[in-house]
């Protein structure tokens, strides 16, 4: 499950249809609707809202608003629109990592979107987040370290 903290505008088409689908499963996870994925790490950030089924509802509201820009058919009817607006930090280091890990995914899933944006040298975040001062999360240490031990 990956929950980028960078805007989804950078991500290309596979990739929004998959954070589409991996947020709408993360949305089920912090409602209580399933059992698998409860302790993934990449939920730890949404546990820590004050509500956060209404976090995961604004995050999912801007993956449709990029749906709606792209002409995409993203079904308006998952997100619960009533949420209270919040915002939730990321760090930069985290921005860094995820930066390089798109970088590293669009080169061979979608060079005209990896030549796009590899020679840019800011990139907006999520607008639920807040971008502060730091290392890569925690939580995202704990992901990857679980991938490695699971190779």
């Amino acid at each position: 499950m990956r929950i980028w903290s960078l805007h989804p505008k950078y991500l290309d088409a596979k990739g929004l249809v998959a954070l589409w689908r991996e947020t709408l499963l993360a949305k089920n996870v912090l409602e209580g609707k399933t059992i698998g994925y409860k302790n993934h790490p990449q939920l730890n950030r949404f546990k820590q809202a004050k509500n956060p089924a209404e976090a995961i509802n604004q995050y999912l509201s801007e993956i449709y608003l990029e749906s709606v820009n792209r002409n995409y058919n993203f079904d308006i009817q998952k997100i619960n629109w009533q949420f209270k607006k919040c915002k939730l930090t990321v760090t930069t280091g985290q921005l860094k990592f995820e930066v390089k890990h798109l970088l590293v995914k669009l080169k061979t899933r979608d060079v005209y979107k990896y030549e796009e944006l590899s020679s840019k040298s800011t990139f907006d975040i999520h607008p639920l987040f807040k971008l502060v001062d730091g290392d890569i999360e925690k939580w995202e240490l704990l992901a990857e370290a679980g991938n490695i031990a699971s190779r």
